[in-house]
């Protein structure tokens, strides 16, 4: 059987229907059983009349069942401009229970005052609020107009594995595991592997999937696992075209969001879906740090110098829209010593590459890679890396075309639209430091 979804209804008005969904409220009235149930797509008021004889084994049920049960009903669909809701009610001949719920441990529709810690352990039911399921279906949109604007641009879908068996990147912060008779790692990102797909000859690539980051770190955008959107492409000229890509992706998820959703994250979250305007402005690291001392009188950090911290980044933000009114810019010319190995260095050993800052925060590293052996290579070795990235190392020995790519961060990228204060709210699972389960 298929499903008829609420936001369906209106194809069945005047015609008899089976819809399944879970029980929202109970109104008892002295003369009426209001009834609301909901599904994943909008709520339906089921009306039960109690001068009607054929209603009194409906009304046992109904009046023995607790909230947020789940019910089969066999009815008719009429419509009703008395009903607000959407117009329309479901008059039943047949309820059958499917699941009958427990007590809530608490109020999904009210989590003013439920401790956020609670919220996860019960993320199941912390998930039923109507915000939060909005928040799923942005991100989930948002996901979606990336997708297709990269097949439209014929890039081909990847999966590479998570199971690595060297510590890719930088060996602190990977998770060790138990592979047979050896150990094994959980990967950082599938940045070699889209490196390998370049040599492959695939030219153009992206993925979507986890990645692992073993940093003991409790901040609010950080997370041990976390979806990376990945992008990958050769033939570049410059880390420039790099750019030019991500502005074009970033446009074409945030309008497939705006038109879809734009109006109710508006009213729900009081975030307006802006679409940027290309290009975004860019900004070399040493003038920034210049700007940030005029304007803000703000003095970058010592152990910091060559990159940015968190307060810069808010700062920057800051800049860039009371100077180019823009929620992003690019920021480049960083050191090449807060840069990885693979990145590509002009003449004068900066990295060819950036960071996008959008909303206070940094959204992506992006880069044009090293693609010659030999200066890779010595830049490895520059890094103190040996046998970890001998594998990766055999990618570039028989061609390899100029290339760069960057990668986005969907679970922070969704907390920054949605203006909310964590990713623990944006994944639907959340992992850190001291959360394993559910």
């Amino acid at each position: 059987m298929n499903k008829i979804y609420v936001n369906e209804l209106n194809n069945y008005i005047d015609k008899d229907i089976v819809f399944s969904g879970f029980v929202d409220t109970i109104r008892d009235k002295k003369w009426v059983m209001f009834v609301i149930l909901r599904d994943s797509t909008g709520k339906v008021q089921m009306t039960i009349e109690k001068s009607v004889e054929e209603n009194s084994n409906l009304l046992e049920i109904m009046s023995n069942l607790s909230k947020d049960s789940v019910i089969k009903v066999t009815g008719k669909l009429v419509s009703n401009e008395a009903v607000k809701l959407g117009g329309i009610e479901l008059i039943p001949s047949k309820i059958e229970v499917l699941s009958n719920a427990n007590e809530l441990p608490f109020d999904y529709n009210n989590l003013d005052g439920v401790n956020l810690d609670t919220r996860l352990d019960y993320r199941f039911l912390d998930m039923r609020n109507e915000k939060n399921i909005l928040v799923r279906k942005v991100e989930s949109c948002l996901v979606e107009g990336m997708r297709e604007y990269l097949y439209s641009k014929d890039f081909t879908e990847i999966h590479t594995p998570k199971l690595i068996g060297a510590a890719s990147e930088s060996g602190s912060e990977v998770f060790e595991v138990k592979y047979f008779d050896r150990n094994a790692y959980l990967a950082q990102s599938p940045q070699f592997y889209k490196q390998m797909a370049m040599a492959a000859g695939l030219s153009k690539v992206f993925e979507v999937a986890p990645a692992f980051r073993a940093e003991n770190s409790n901040t609010n955008r950080h997370a041990t696992e976390f979806t990376s959107f990945d992008i990958e492409f050769s033939y570049i000229d410059s880390y420039l075209d790099v750019m030019d890509l991500e502005e074009d992706l970033l446009i074409a998820g945030l309008t497939k969001v705006k038109e879809k959703y734009g109006d109710t994250i508006k009213e729900v979250f009081g975030k307006e879906v802006i679409i940027p305007k290309k290009p975004f402005p860019r900004i070399k690291l040493q003038d920034l740090y210049q700007e940030l001392h005029n304007l803000y009188n703000y003095e970058i950090p010592k152990e910091d110098i060559g990159d940015m911290n968190a307060e810069a980044e808010k700062l920057t933000t800051r800049y860039a829209m009371e100077k180019y009114n823009s929620e992003f810019i690019f920021v480049t010319d960083y050191s090449a010593t807060k840069r990885a190995f693979y990145h590509m260095r002009n003449e004068e050993g900066i990295p060819c590459g950036y960071d996008l800052i959008w909303r206070g925060s940094e959204i992506t590293t992006g880069a044009q890679r090293e693609h010659r052996y030999d200066v890779l290579v010595n830049q490895a070795k520059e890094k103190g890396l040996g046998e970890d990235v001998k594998f990766y190392l055999e990618f570039f020995k028989y061609g390899m075309p100029p290339h760069g790519g960057f990668a986005l961060g969907v679970d922070r990228l969704t907390m920054l639209l949605l203006g909310l204060p964590s990713v623990k709210e944006t994944q639907f699972l959340f992992r850190g430091p001291n959360r394993l389960t559910p």
